[in-house]
């Protein structure tokens, strides 16, 4: 009965989810009104910036690698431009409902509002920063199509300019600066002499994207989980990690309440980050008999990943055997490079987001300043 469930659940979600049409704000169109919490505690209005000659509404979000990229990019034209009277605001108009975990892959954190408060904190952004992806109701207005993409409207509140912001996210390889053309030109009274480019970045993540996570987690929870035993030798080849992936171990048992909490955290990480190089490997401290116990609570988690179990009582050999300076307890959590190279290892329960922040400062991307912009912190 119940794999018939499944088979009829599974059927049920195949079903294409139809695209709605999201069109973009036609030039000339005047500036739909918003009324948006942000990341400052307050209700921000477009009558807010009423005063402000121009009025430039970037839509962008926390996880996308290309919106990182230009999150200095709208500081500095907050900051260049406000002391001219302009108005910069930036609006978080995906659903965060809509994203799928591996859509994480290059990010600490997803889109929602204390996310959003997090990411600015982090990065000292000045620049008011709202959310709209409960309702999405000012993004369908505007109709983003990428993130970022950029809205810039003159004095009456009429749009004059809409597509990038420039014309390359790696910033030494920048020409034109779009954004700034169109509202210099509107500074000084003139047409915008280009009012409309394409946009490059993650799509907006709209909410009747919802459909396809449910799916994608639910192919998740079908896929068969199991444990192997670890004899020392095992464990030795596991410290080595040869090859070319970056693997996290996370040494844990059932007994240990801490290593439980923070179980389903660290399945999270290699749903985010496995499309990457980045493998984890689970090792039980229980005992060898205790087997069945343990594969059942990985059942549960769904644990995915590559999961081990000490194949002896002799627990001290076996920690030994991965690391000889390690004789204290579980939950014990170390990130290795190719070849063996400890990135980060902490005993106790893991700080999640540093530890993501670390793996995506370590594991190569196409871009250099993909992986930068993690290195550098705040």
């Amino acid at each position: 009965m119940r794999k018939l469930f499944i088979a009829l659940l599974m059927a049920v979600l195949a079903v294409p989810v139809v695209a709605e049409p999201h069109p973009i704000l036609s030039l000339g169109s005047a500036a739909p009104d918003f009324d948006l919490p942000g990341v400052d505690g307050k209700t921000h209005k477009l009558s807010d910036y009423a005063g402000s000659p121009v009025l430039a509404v970037v839509f962008t979000c926390n996880h996308c690698p290309i919106a990182q990229m230009y999150e200095q990019r709208i500081e500095k034209l907050y900051e260049d431009y406000g002391n001219r009277g302009v108005a910069i605001v930036a609006i978080q108009g995906n659903d965060p409902k809509a994203l799928t975990i591996d859509e994480l892959d290059s990010s600490d954190m997803s889109d929602t509002l204390d996310e959003m408060k997090a990411r600015v904190a982090w990065k000292h952004l000045k620049y008011p920063y709202l959310y709209d992806g409960e309702t999405q109701g000012m993004t369908r207005a505007y109709g983003p199509q990428a993130t970022p993409h950029v809205f810039i409207f003159d004095k009456e509140r009429r749009l004059r300019y809409e597509g990038r912001f420039d014309d390359n996210y790696r910033i030494e390889k920048v020409t034109m600066q779009d954004a700034r053309n169109a509202i210099d030109a509107l500074i000084a009274g003139k047409a915008v002499a280009v009012a409309h480019t394409g946009v490059f970045g993650c799509s907006t993540k709209w909410q009747e994207k919802e459909a396809l996570r449910a799916a994608a987690e639910q192919k998740l929870n079908v896929q068969t989980i199991s444990i192997d035993m670890a004899n020392t030798d095992a464990l030795k080849k596991l410290r080595a990690n040869a090859g070319d992936d970056y693997t996290l171990v996370s040494f844990w048992a059932t007994w240990c309440g801490s290593c439980v909490a923070e179980f389903a955290d660290i399945q999270d990480l290699f749903r985010m980050y496995s499309d990457r190089g980045f493998n984890l490997v689970t090792v039980s401290a229980n005992a060898p008999e205790e087997k069945a116990g343990v594969l059942k609570f990985l059942q549960r988690k769904h644990a995915t990943s590559r999961n081990l179990l000490f194949a002896s009582d002799d627990t001290a050999a076996m920690q030994k055997a991965f690391d000889p300076e390690w004789q204290s307890a579980v939950p014990y959590t170390v990130l290795l490079a190719p070849g063996g190279k400890v990135l980060y290892s902490t005993i106790g329960s893991v700080d999640q987001i540093e530890l993501r922040r670390k793996i995506l400062a370590s594991v190569p991307a196409e871009y250099e300043g993909f992986q930068k912009y993690w290195r550098e912190g705040n």
